[in-house]
This record gives C-alpha cells, sequence and structure tokens, in this order.
C-alpha cells in the first residue's frame, strides 16, 4: 500500500483537564502565544459557568477582552462572530461552552486565520477536540473545516455539573468510531477511496475504550468527565491527522443529521448517533448486540422513543440519511436502505 497522502495535521499545543483546570487559563494563553487582544465566545448558562471566570483571570494579566454571547451555530452567528473579532482586533478566539459556541468559535477563528482555544462546559460531543465545526443550514446541521483548537482546558469541576446526559451523549459518539471506521474501509475497498491507518487506529482506539470502561463512566465524577474528554480528544486528532471528518463520522452520523433534519426530536447529537451506531453496525453484519450493550452500561438511549422518535420517523430518517453526504460513500450504499430494509433493521436491533 502506498503512503498516506500528505495533508497538513495540526494538533492541539497543550491539553490540560482536571479539577480547577480553568485556574490555569492564564498560564496556557501565555504558552500559545499570549495575544494581547482576545474575543471569548459563550452563551447566557456558559458564561456563568465558566465564561465570566476567564475573562476575570485574562483581564487581570492586561489583556483586552471582548465577551460575545451567542445562540445556535449558524452561518449568521459565525459571520456576527468575525465581524466583531475583526473590528475588535482580536488575534484569539476563546469558545466557552458545550458544543455550539465551540463549533462558531472554530469556524469564525478558521476564517479569521487566527488561534482558537477551546473550554469545554460539557463533553456532550467530540466537537469540543475536533477540526470540524457543524454548521446548521437550511435546518441541517452541515459539517465544515474548521480550526483545531491549539489549546484545550477542560475543568472537571465544571464539567461534572452538567447534566449527565451530556456526558453519556459524549461517550456515545466517541463510540461511534467504530462504524465510521468501518464506512471508511468499505468505502477503500468499494471506491478507492484513500485511507489513514494511523486514523483509524487512534479512532478505533477511543471507541474501544468507550467500550472497555462503559460501566465506569458514571454521574457525579470528575474522572469519568476526564476520561471521556481524553477519548474526546483521541477522536480530534484522528481527524486532524485524517484531514477529514471520516474517522469519527459515517452512516451512523448521517442518520443523526437525518434526524436532525426532519426536527422531529430534540435529542443530542451524541444520543443520536449512539443509537445510528446499532443500526449501522447490525448492517455491517457486525456486533450490534456490543454496542446497545454499551450505550445502556454507560445510560444513553438504545431506542427512538428514547429520544422523542416514532418508528416511522426513524424509519424515514434512516431512509433518507444517504442524501446527507452524497459525497461520503457508507454502508447505506450510494441509493440508500429501501423502506423494508430500514424496517427490518430497527425491528431485529429492537431500537422501538
Amino acid at each position: 500500500m502506498p503512503f498516506e497522502k500528505l495533508t497538513e495535521m495540526i494538533l492541539p499545543r497543550i491539553v490540560i483537564g482536571g479539577h480547577g483546570a480553568i485556574e490555569k487559563i492564564g498560564e496556557v494563553y501565555e504558552k500559545v502565544g499570549g495575544a494581547k487582544k482576545c474575543v471569548i465566545v459563550t452563551g447566557d448558562v456558559t458564561s456563568k459557568l465558566a465564561g465570566n471566570k476567564v475573562f476575570e483571570i485574562l483581564s487581570s494579566m492586561n489583556i483586552d477582552i471582548k465577551i460575545i454571547n451567542v445562540g445556535k451555530a449558524t452561518d449568521e452567528n459565525v459571520e456576527m462572530v468575525k465581524s466583531e473579532a475583526k473590528k475588535f482586533g482580536a488575534e484569539t478566539i476563546i469558545g466557552v461552552g458545550g458544543g455550539t459556541k465551540i463549533d462558531i468559535s472554530k469556524k469564525a477563528s478558521f476564517d479569521l486565520g487566527i488561534d482558537f482555544i477551546s473550554v469545554p462546559t460539557s463533553a456532550s460531543h467530540d466537537g469540543v477536540a475536533s477540526p470540524r465545526a457543524s454548521i446548521i443550514r437550511n435546518g441541517i446541521s452541515v459539517s465544515v473545516e474548521a480550526n483545531m483548537p491549539v489549546a484545550i482546558v477542560a475543568d472537571t469541576e465544571i464539567m461534572v455539573k452538567a447534566p449527565f446526559r451530556y456526558l453519556a451523549s459524549g461517550a456515545a459518539d466517541v463510540l461511534s468510531n467504530i462504524t465510521a471506521v468501518k464506512d471508511w474501509a468499505l468505502a477503500h475497498r468499494l471506491k478507492g477511496e484513500r485511507i489513514s491507518n494511523s486514523a483509524m487506529m487512534i479512532s478505533e482506539f477511543a471507541a474501544k475504550e468507550i467500550i472497555n470502561n462503559a460501566s465506569q463512566i458514571k454521574p457525579n465524577l470528575e474522572e469519568s468527565v476526564w476520561f471521556v474528554m481524553k477519548q474526546i480528544a483521541y477522536s480530534g486528532i484522528a481527524m486532524s491527522i485524517a484531514g477529514s471528518s471520516r474517522p469519527a463520522s459515517g452512516s451512523e452520523h448521517m442518520f443523526a443529521h437525518a434526524v436532525e433534519a426532519l426536527g422531529k426530536s430534540q435529542a443530542l447529537h451524541g444520543e443520536l448517533c449512539g443509537i445510528g451506531t446499532i443500526i449501522s453496525m447490525y448492517l455491517h453484519g457486525g456486533d450490534w448486540k456490543m454496542i446497545k450493550d454499551t450505550l445502556e452500561k454507560i445510560g444513553a438511549p438504545t431506542q427512538f422513543k428514547q429520544v422523542g422518535l416514532t418508528e416511522e420517523e426513524g424509519v424515514q430518517a434512516l431512509m433518507m440519511a444517504h442524501k446527507i453526504r452524497p459525497d461520503r460513500y457508507t454502508i447505506l450504499g450510494e441509493n440508500g436502505l429501501s423502506e423494508a430494509a430500514a424496517r427490518e433493521a430497527v425491528r431485529i436491533t429492537g431500537v422501538v
């Protein structure tokens, strides 16, 4: 096999986590450049959790800071942050939040060509440590190229206060790497798509760590938060090595995005990916029961009704999932699943 294609590989220079880690944001900020002007992108809730603390610490270092409160991860909000950051003369953007705030930050900083620091307040999905951003366009979540954080500061004292559902969702998102890698290998065999063995191995390692330690992921336990965050970081590294989201996003993510596009569920992204992984593993002829058992141990949903979906809605999402990323070949094929195949898959796996 020829060597992997040359790609630009940018990895975080510093990843720091643990109890009270946010107190070291100033030290981290200095180590990654110490820009004199920065913007903090956060929200109403996350500013109280951590955004104001970051502002307080950096202000005491005579850093000129502007706080921007944002909502959903839309192109409009990305453009607003870019405009405000440019007018302010910011050289760094710090994203403080659980998902959408970080997606906006990493995309805005990428477009502006400035550094991005990730300060997650929960570990609900792998976006807090990846070079991709999920942006909502026309009601559909689209994965776009974005900045890899130059640093990640994960304060487990803050993150453990988030509802356990968010941590379980993050673990389920990492678990979905197992089928994403299978889809990538399939595309390599059938379509000649170039793969990265190193990215595959790292991605699969993170998923297997979740499988092997699922019963240890518990509520109100900071060690559980840090464990999941480390696997999230590995997923981000795998994506950076691959130069795409391939090692962490396949047919199971297409299903999740299809559900989001239908607007029928208020479930977290990782929760939907977890259910999608059960179905995808079945389609691959793999051990879907092990996936389901792992999700149950974690405390993540394994059935449509747990995420507010009816059987009809779930089948509809599964049938349209292949259209979400037509450029990305997966087990769903180029024409998708028939209604009969989709219905059989959801019934055999017991997700209905």
